[in-house]
């Protein structure tokens, strides 16, 4: 019931989707699948959904509670294991790591449960390419609605919209660039919960969410993603081109996969301090390797709340850890698993590189650094098998006696190339342009089959 003194702002979450639909009409005929998150958000979804034509499906999401207070958030999982964590709830109610990892175990797997029941009788929409609207019939800390976000792009979606009915005032802060629009009806004040905007905000069943999802089946027969599907010819798998998220371990790293149909091998970036996956100079050299058949992984090591501590950002350990793992659910992607696999990095980056390419299970085939402080991995330098080419910018003078110097300690094969009048960034005319050809050139040598070496003899993730 509408406690008193409250506005009521919806009748229920009919009404509440019937008015959202209103606000998201610029969206009538484009490509756009509807996602609502089961399941007080379907019934929502499924007016948008019905308003502008398009299919009907879920995105499974959970709350973690804090486990003395499980009405409080301090974080979400969703499908395809993508975690969100709101550090600042966890660190100020002293939630151990082994309380918080119990969480984590119990709610992934009520993910799972819930996930199957769903798409046992409707099989999930493609998202490839699509704009996702990813529909809840309210948000208050936004952590089960990031990590929705979170998983529309790792299935591929071009565009995430997140729609709600009703949000607190400065919402969108709290979403940051998980989706591209945010879109509510109402942001009233004060916000206290959800259910005080509505009439009737009785709690939705899963036979309801099943409902929804049929009848939006019946309207739109050709969401099944089986309808008219044609053969798998077989052979190499098709071109890729999205955005993912890479989890490793607790968290969710952001990252841009690209890899071109018949690809000879995949470049993972890790770019430095003050920088990010959307760094230009890093876009410029991906685009490079990717018309040369090349697949690149764009990412950032570091999830935005870490990146706060300037400490994590020169943590090198901690970096070749999280590049490791990377490599490894590389190695698992249907896109990239027989892929061999190599670094490119910048500054510290590039130390992040070679110590994880100096690990014992480390396979792979060729490491490119751009103005890098190998220096940072100095004691791990020897124990690096992959072939290494070194860029030092001509006028970047004391970079460049730290990459000579490395040179004397590295075991493996390695070059010095250095871009006469290039200073610390590339900035120079035609010093980026060098940079990326001679990347390109050394990962085409040494992922083609006679120009491999590595710790397993042909250095394949």
């Amino acid at each position: 019931m509408l406690e008193p003194g409250v506005e009521m702002v919806f009748t229920d979450r009919g009404d509440a989707g019937r008015q959202l639909a209103r606000k998201l009409r610029y969206l009538a005929g484009q490509p756009v699948v509807v996602l609502g998150l089961p399941r007080g958000g379907v019934p929502v979804a499924a007016e948008v959904a019905h308003a502008l034509g398009a299919p009907l499906d879920v995105i499974v999401v959970r709350k973690l509670g804090v486990p003395f207070q499980p009405e409080l958030g301090m974080g979400a999982v969703g499908e395809d294991d993508v975690l969100v964590l709101d550090p600042r709830v966890v660190d100020g109610t002293g939630v151990s790591q082994a309380d918080l990892a119990a969480v984590m175990e119990r709610e992934r797997a009520a993910v799972l449960r819930r996930a199957e029941r769903y798409r046992s009788a409707h099989p999930r929409v493609p998202l490839a390419g699509q704009i996702a609207v990813i529909v809840d019939d309210g948000i208050a800390t936004g952590s089960t609605a990031r990590a929705a976000c979170r998983v529309a792009r790792a299935l591929g979606a071009a565009r995430v919209v997140l729609a709600t009915p009703v949000a607190p005032p400065g919402w969108e802060q709290r979403i940051g660039t998980d989706a591209d629009d945010l879109v509510s009806v109402s942001t009233p004040e004060p916000f206290f919960a959800i259910g005080q905007f509505y009439a009737d905000f009785s709690q939705t069943t899963d036979e309801e969410v099943a409902a929804c999802l049929a009848r939006a089946a019946r309207e739109h027969p050709a969401a099944d993603p089986d309808a008219g599907a044609p053969a798998d010819p077989g052979g190499d798998p098709p071109g890729t081109d999205t955005e993912v998220a890479v989890v490793v371990g607790p968290v969710a790293l952001p990252g841009r996969l690209t890899v071109p149909e018949r690809a000879a091998g995949i470049v993972v970036f890790a770019h430095g301090s003050g920088s990010s996956r959307h760094s230009p100079r890093n876009r410029h050299v991906a685009a490079v390797l990717t018309e040369a058949g090349l697949g690149t992984l764009l990412i950032d090591l570091l999830t935005p709340e870490e990146e706060t501590d300037r400490a994590n950002v020169f943590d090198v350990e901690l970096l070749a850890g999280r590049l490791a793992d990377a490599t490894a659910w590389l190695r698992a992607h249907p896109a990239t698993a027989a892929l061999p696999a190599g670094y490119f990095g910048a500054s510290t980056g590039a130390a992040a590189a070679l110590l994880a390419a100096a690990r014992p299970e480390s396979r792979v085939a060729a490491i490119v650094s751009r103005g890098g402080r190998p220096d940072l991995a100095r004691p791990h330098l020897g124990a690096v098998r992959a072939p290494t080419l070194l860029i030092v910018g001509g006028n970047d003078e004391i970079v460049l006696d730290l990459n000579r110097l490395a040179q004397t300690e590295l075991r493996c094969q390695n070059e010095l190339a250095v871009v006469p009048g290039a200073t610390h960034l590339f900035e120079e005319p035609g010093a980026l342009a060098a940079v990326a050809e001679l990347a390109r050139d050394w990962f085409s040598l040494h992922f083609s089959p006679g120009g491999r070496t590595g710790s397993d003899g042909d250095g394949r993730t």
